[in-house]
């Protein structure tokens, strides 16, 4: 008997720790399956490249980066190339026009299909199923399949959004490490008006809480030792009787975990029992991503943000009374559409006033099928006023930074290892605070914890030296 080899697949990702999510889950949907993952397109038998639709750069960067591996296409016709996420979602057919050469166009809901589709892509290209192209694959999760036309040959677009699927019962393909992303939440019932997710990942839809709580247990057998809890407004979570500070409170205390983080939060679910947990719970890291936008009322009311900049800094004022050495991250939109220059000092001040640990800084980018798109042309400001803007706020946000980090050199920080340093004989790890450290160790020891001196700062990251137990023990006296 013949033994059929396995096929090989590669998955490429772009954009946010969301995606890095799906990522991990289309390889280990495909490993389930049969496929081989490889650690690059050269080796893949099956590319795909797992895209964000928040910004025109990053959807530019995609047609040229599947461009370039169109170059492999030529050489391996059988070559599959597939996009899948979020900007597949968006683009839909018209990104098989743009590029002729993709095989699959995938949204973020078609991924339990994924191994079906291959298989009959195959079909067709062998010329065994081509009704297959026009039908509707039956299972617990159904997923249209259409066919475009294509001188290269069939195309499959798998682009309807489910609301029911939030992905229980896979797991993910994880890289080794002491580090895992485990998603709670899926899509967004939010509808800001600058932004794409609601429309390409549908509605928000809560794992179960039971489900969440056995893949983290198995995550800790398995070595894991720090959580960061994923979900579009991840704090918006509840399943059943357990709302998300319930939850963050059952993860932080499952044996072995030591850090639990969580990620993007909504400022309105911001509340005194979020805070509790926070405060109380040993393993719940001292940091929050506090995503403000603006810091103006009327662009925040035209963004549809459904908070004013008062109530945030009054949010700002009970998280720091709850925890007061905590860290706090945000994002920026400059240029909004009808933003003034006075509006846009505005959020300047309100930088200046919170004092960002870090800031995740953007300008405008306008997002075919949102509502901002609507707004009257003359509100759309000029590229190079806006890139003028954004390279203000930078500036202002870097020199925060810069000042916080200074004033915490000489601090000792428990330190989680995470990487090999950029320096030979360097090793790199976070904070529960989310500071970066670089300092001299030995790379076998990626996964451990140690603590570590912060000696300076190069603005966004410390170098630090380690300390040994008997300094801890002076320290605390």
């Amino acid at each position: 008997m013949i033994t059929k080899p396995s096929k090989r697949a590669y998955v490429e990702t772009y954009g946010c720790q969301m995606n890095i999510s799906d990522g991990e889950l289309m390889e280990g949907i495909l490993e389930r399956s049969g496929y081989d993952i490889v650690g690059s397109p050269e080796d893949a038998d099956v590319v795909l490249v797992n895209t964000c639709a928040i910004r025109e750069h990053a959807e530019k960067r995609v047609l040229g980066r599947v461009s370039q591996l169109n170059g492999l296409k030529r050489d391996r016709p059988d070559l599959v190339i597939g996009v899948t996420g979020c900007m597949a979602q968006r683009m839909g057919g018209t990104l098989l026009e743009q590029a002729p050469y993709v095989d699959i166009v995938m949204g973020p809901d078609g991924y339990r299909g994924l191994p079906e589709t291959l298989d009959r892509l195959e079909a067709s290209r062998n010329g065994e199923d081509e009704s297959a192209l026009r039908t509707v694959i039956s299972g617990p999760k159904s997923i249209e399949v259409v066919r475009e036309s294509s001188k290269r040959g069939p195309q499959l677009a798998v682009l309807q959004l489910d609301m029911d699927e939030n992905y229980q019962g896979l797991e993910q393909r994880r890289a080794d490490g002491p580090s895992a992303w485990v998603p709670v939440q899926r899509g967004c019932d939010h509808r800001c008006t600058y932004c794409i997710v609601p429309y390409v990942r549908g509605g928000e839809k809560n794992r179960s809480a039971t489900e969440v709580l056995a893949e983290i247990r198995s995550l800790a057998d398995q070595g894991v030792t720090e959580i960061t809890l994923l979900g579009q407004t991840v704090n918006s979570y509840v399943w059943q009787d357990v709302p998300f500070p319930e939850l963050l409170r059952r993860v932080a205390r499952v044996d072995g975990i030591r850090r639990v983080r969580f990620t993007s939060p909504h400022p309105r679910d911001v509340n005194e029992e979020l805070l509790d947990v926070m405060a109380t719970e040993q393993a719940v890291c001292e940091q929050l991503h506090l995503p403000a936008q603006s810091g103006n009322n009327r662009t925040l009311k035209r963004m549809l943000r459904r908070y004013t900049v008062e109530t945030l800094l009054e949010k700002v004022e009970m998280v720091r009374a709850a925890v007061p050495d905590i860290a706090l991250s945000t994002d920026i939109i400059v240029a909004f559409p009808g933003e003034t220059d006075e509006e846009f000092h505005d959020t300047l001040d309100l930088m200046r006033t919170v004092r960002f640990d870090d800031a995740f800084t953007y300008k405008y980018s306008l997002r075919d099928g949102t509502p901002a798109t609507r707004l009257p042309d003359t509100d759309f400001i000029e590229p190079t006023e806006a890139q003028a803007r954004l390279a203000e706020l930078i500036a202002v946000s870097r020199q925060i930074q810069n000042e916080i980090n200074t004033s915490e050199v000489g601090r000792i920080e428990e330190v989680l290892i995470e990487h090999e340093g950029r320096d030979p004989g360097q090793i790199r790890g976070r904070t529960k605070r989310n500071k970066v450290v670089v300092f001299d160790g030995d790379a076998a020891r990626i996964g451990a914890y140690t603590h570590a001196r912060l000696e300076r700062t190069t603005g966004a990251t410390f170098v630090g030296s380690e300390v040994e137990t008997s300094e801890l023990v002076t320290a605390a006296v």
